[in-house]
C-alpha cells in the first residue's frame, strides 16, 4: 500500500487540512498519510541543515544557509528525506498548496518500477521575482517538479538519497533531481499538478496547486479555483484542528 506525505507548514495548516481531507475523499482512508513536520523531523535527527530568518518585504523570512536561498516553506528540502523514511514501496510526495480532484488508486496502478522518481515535467519559468504575499521567487532548473513526486523507494538508486546527503546539498540540486540520471525519472499526466496561473488552461486538474500563492492569501484571494478550495476549507478544516500524522 502506497504511503502520502503532505507537506507541513505551521503557517498553513488549513491548507494542509484540505490537501489532506482531498486525498482521503476518493476513498484512501486507510492509505498511510503523514504530515512532513520539520519540528519532528529535527527532534529526531533527520534534519540537521541549519535556518535562519533573515529580513524580507513583509517580514522574517526562512533561510536555508547551505543552499544560501530562501526557504517559502519548511518542507522546502524535507521532501527529500521520504525514500529513507519510507524505506520501500512507492511514496507520493506534495506540497500543502494543493487539492486533489481525482482518485490516486489508477495512478499507482500505471507506474513502473523502471523509474525511480515519477513527477510532471514542467518547463516552469516564473517571471516575478516575489509569490506567496512578498516572499522571495527563486529559480532553478526543473522548477516545479518536485512539488508532487511519487518515488518508488525499492529503486537503487533511491538509495544514495541519505539523510546525510539531503543535509548537505543545496536545495536547487536536489530540487533537480541531481542524484538521479534523466531516464530514471519518470514523467505524468500535467494535470497531475496544474498549476494555476501557468499550465494550459485547456487542461481538466486532477491536482491543483497554487504555487504562487493560496486563496487564504488576500493577493490571491481571486485565482482560479479559489471558490473550490474556498469550498473545501470551509466543509473540512474550520473549527478544527488538522488532524494528522507527522514525523
Amino acid at each position: 500500500m502506497p504511503s502520502i506525505y503532505i507537506g507541513f507548514d505551521p503557517r498553513e495548516s488549513a491548507e494542509f487540512a484540505v490537501a489532506r481531507e482531498s486525498v482521503e475523499r476518493y476513498g484512501l482512508k486507510h492509505w498511510p498519510i503523514y504530515g512532513l513536520v520539520l519540528s519532528r523531523l529535527r527532534a529526531a535527527g533527520l534534519y540537521t541543515r541549519p535556518t535562519e530568518y533573515r529580513p524580507g518585504v513583509d517580514g522574517p523570512v526562512m533561510w536555508d544557509v547551505i543552499s544560501d536561498a530562501p526557504m517559502s516553506t519548511e518542507h522546502a528540502n524535507s521532501r527529500f528525506l521520504v525514500p529513507h523514511l519510507e524505506r520501500q514501496g512507492w511514496a507520493l510526495f506534495m506540497d500543502g498548496d494543493m487539492l486533489v480532484r481525482d482518485n490516486l488508486c489508477p495512478l499507482f496502478a500505471s507506474l513502473k518500477s523502471e523509474y525511480a522518481v515519477y513527477c510532471v515535467k514542467h518547463d516552469y519559468r516564473p517571471t516575478s521575482d516575489v509569490k506567496m504575499d512578498g516572499q522571495v521567487q527563486t529559480r532553478y532548473s526543473r522548477k516545479n517538479w518536485s512539488s508532487f513526486m511519487i518515488f518508488n523507494c525499492d529503486h537503487e538508486a533511491n538509495k544514495k538519497l541519505t539523510p546525510e546527503v539531503v543535509n548537505m546539498l543545496p536545495g536547487r540540486d536536489l530540487h533537480r533531481f541531481c542524484w538521479l540520471a534523466d531516464d530514471e525519472i519518470g514523467e505524468l499526466d500535467p494535470a497531475w499538478n496544474y498549476l494555476v496561473g501557468h499550465s494550459n488552461p485547456a487542461i481538466e486538474p486532477k491536482c491543483i496547486h497554487w504555487t504562487s500563492g493560496t486563496p487564504a492569501m488576500k493577493s490571491y484571494a481571486s485565482v482560479p479555483f479559489a471558490d473550490e478550495w474556498r469550498a473545501a476549507r470551509d466543509t473540512w478544516a474550520v473549527g478544527r484542528e488538522p488532524a494528522f500524522q507527522g514525523w
